[in-house]
């Protein structure tokens, strides 16, 4: 495989680049399944530590792993987890006061394995934004360390349940290493020698001034196997993504869109039809905020770039009508939306690398 432009899933192939929204417990708040594919959503992220805590593997094994339970036949990633261990409680933690967890790599591989996604990722030590470069280092000592103990659960996994290299999952490996570009080149090749399917952004992908590191995406990026898939951990601001596939990545999460959406703020295409939407663009897009009176009397579309639920069957007003009343349907066609946004950001980048 030689610079990825499918993303192999139980269910069929999906173009690449592509962004799944972040349905941590298994649900994007708000939307059932239909809703989520009727935005032309391919794949969603689910969580492994809020599923392992809030679940368990007697559920997700009656069910026959995620999917299932929540009844979606699109693609599945599931993160290992690590950062909400690492920034919650670290790596033990305790769901109640009874009871205490640990959470290693292999059991996070083994739930992973049971949720039966299309890529799992390693658990990693996660990088604080101003660590030292020595404590930055030990964690990618260890970030190495955890995912060659994941890569090792994972064949076992695979050689128990008969999975060959033609239908198993993927398995995705974090880069960490914070702002220090050697330690990320060194995290990076290390982990290569190891081998995966792919990288993840790990860290905090902002510098201190609050703009996105560029540099350490473009460093995971040049020195990342060609055939590896880059993927976007965490990243969903639009611009941000469009200068990440600039750079070869290919996969993208992020709570923006939905969380955004209930609060009130949709994405809106500067553009009069999905025909004439240009990313490339400095300010492509803009918010659309309906909190001011003069929306209630605006009968024109959310957006004319769009096709979605709520573009083609309601107006400025009656959202805005159903947010001032704390409707939850507001917060339903708001995310829908913001979802086809995304949907329709990646099909423009996808239009581009076919040109």
């Amino acid at each position: 495989m030689k610079n990825p432009k499918y993303f192999k899933t139980q269910k069929g192939e999906i173009s690449l680049p592509v962004f799944f929204p972040d349905a941590t417990r298994a649900v994007l708040k708000t939307l059932d399944s239909e809703d989520i594919k009727s935005t032309k959503t391919p794949g969603i992220l689910v969580n492994t530590y809020h599923l392992y805590r809030e679940l368990g593997q007697r559920v997700i094994k009656k069910h026959g792993g995620i999917r299932e339970f929540m009844s979606w036949d699109g693609g599945v990633i599931s993160d290992s987890g690590g950062f909400q261990v690492m920034s919650i409680a670290g790596v033990i933690f305790r769901p109640s006061r009874h009871k205490k967890i640990i959470f290693t790599p292999e059991k996070s591989i083994h739930f992973q394995m049971m949720l039966k996604p299309d890529m799992v990722v390693t658990l990693d030590d996660f990088t604080e934004p101003k660590a030292s470069y020595e404590k930055a280092k030990k964690t990618v000592e260890r970030t190495v360390l955890w995912a060659k103990r994941s890569k090792e659960e994972f064949l076992r996994c695979c050689k128990k349940e008969g999975l060959t290299k033609k239908n198993r999952p993927y398995i995705l490996a974090v880069v960490q290493g914070g702002n220090y570009l050697d330690l990320r080149k060194e995290c990076t090749e290390r982990l290569a020698e190891v081998g995966f399917d792919g990288f993840g952004y790990g860290g905090w992908p902002l510098t201190e001034e609050g703009e996105f590191n560029y540099d350490v995406a473009r460093c995971i990026a040049d020195n990342s196997p060609k055939n590896y898939f880059l993927f976007g951990l965490g990243i969903g601001k639009p611009e941000e993504i469009v200068g990440c596939v600039d750079l070869g990545f290919h996969i993208f999460d992020c709570v923006l869109p939905t969380r955004d959406a209930r609060h009130k703020r949709l994405y809106v295409y500067n553009a009069k039809s999905i025909e004439k939407i240009n990313i490339r663009k400095p300010k492509f897009y803009s918010y659309f905020t309906p909190d001011k009176e003069k929306y209630y009397h605006d009968n024109r579309a959310v957006s004319s770039a769009c096709d979605c639920l709520l573009c083609t069957k309601y107006t400025r007003a009656y959202l805005a009508h159903l947010f001032r009343i704390e409707e939850p349907t507001a917060m339903r066609l708001a995310t829908i939306h913001n979802l086809r946004f995304y949907s329709i950001l990646m099909e423009k980048l996808r239009g581009e690398k076919k040109k």
